[in-house]
Parts: C-alpha cells; sequence; structure tokens
C-alpha cells in the first residue's frame, strides 16, 4: 500500500481494504502513553499488549515500527476521543493527526473507532479481576485499547465486504 494510505471512521472501508484479514493493532492515545493492544489475523479476539511513554514522534514511530513487523500488523485501530455528544474537540483532532504521521509512517489502513467509555469499562473488568490499583494504573491503556479493538473486531466480523 502507498503512502499515505487510507484512513476512515467506517468499518466496512477499513474492511473492504482488508478483505483478506490480518493481525490489527490498536492504539489508545494519552498524553503520557500509549496503550497497545492486538488482535489474531482472524479478528476474534482483542488482547492487552504493552504501554509506552509516550515521547517525541521520532521515537514513538520506531517503537511502532518495531512491534508492526514483529507482530506482522496489517492495520491500526486509533481510538478516537469524541465528547459524550458525539462531536470532537482537542483531543480527538490530535488523535486525527497522529493518524496522518502514522499513514505516512507505516503505510498501513487505519480505522478510527469510537473509545468513549473504553476506560470505564476497561477499569471495571480489571476491579472485578481484583487487579490492585496500582497494577489498574500501569495497565490500564493497553486494557482500554483491547475493550476498543474487540468492539471494532466484532464490528468487522459482522460486516459484509
Amino acid at each position: 500500500m502507498a503512502s499515505g494510505a487510507l484512513i476512515t471512521d467506517s468499518a466496512a472501508d477499513f474492511g473492504e481494504v482488508l478483505a483478506d484479514g490480518g493481525a490489527l493493532m490498536a492504539l489508545d492515545l494519552g498524553t503520557k502513553t500509549i496503550g497497545i493492544a492486538t488482535c489474531d489475523a482472524g479478528w476474534r479476539f482483542a488482547s492487552p499488549g504493552n504501554t509506552l511513554s509516550r515521547g517525541k514522534w521520532g521515537r514513538d514511530r520506531d517503537e511502532l515500527s518495531k512491534q508492526i513487523a514483529d507482530r506482522s500488523i496489517k492495520g491500526l485501530v486509533i481510538g478516537l476521543p469524541r465528547n459524550m455528544d458525539g462531536t470532537e474537540g482537542p483531543r480527538a483532532q490530535s488523535a486525527r493527526a497522529y493518524a496522518r504521521n502514522c499513514s505516512e509512517a507505516f503505510a498501513l489502513p487505519i480505522l478510527l473507532w469510537d473509545e468513549r467509555w473504553s476506560t470505564q469499562s476497561a477499569e471495571r473488568d480489571l476491579i472485578g479481576q481484583d487487579t490492585s490499583r496500582k497494577k489498574r494504573a500501569e495497565v490500564i491503556d493497553s486494557h482500554a485499547a483491547a475493550v476498543f479493538l474487540q468492539g471494532a473486531i466484532d464490528a468487522l466480523a459482522g460486516s459484509a465486504f
């Protein structure tokens, strides 16, 4: 795929570009960290991965590039932090800008996925697993990425391309 790959909010459009499936990586972009989750090539199960300390774009790009290559990632799902009323504010604009940088750097299709409630859902799940507050703080971003990645792959699996 050429530089400047597809960036879309549509699971159907994303699925058409990835008609043969392939492992996906989700990014939950925080101001200080990036939570990472991945799913299998058949788009069945999302799993939390690691959390990166967010730095300058060049460092983020290099680390993400390594993980993309190591896991044979075919597409990215980036959390789009919409406001509760569905509008987009500065954080969503920042996520869109990050998606453009990723598109140019990795030439992978990108699905922007509404991440409202993903952190709360991940927090509830971790509390249900009796995860300590300290441990939750360390893993919440990657678990939130897994929550919205699972939503995205469920939508992809339910769509006819």
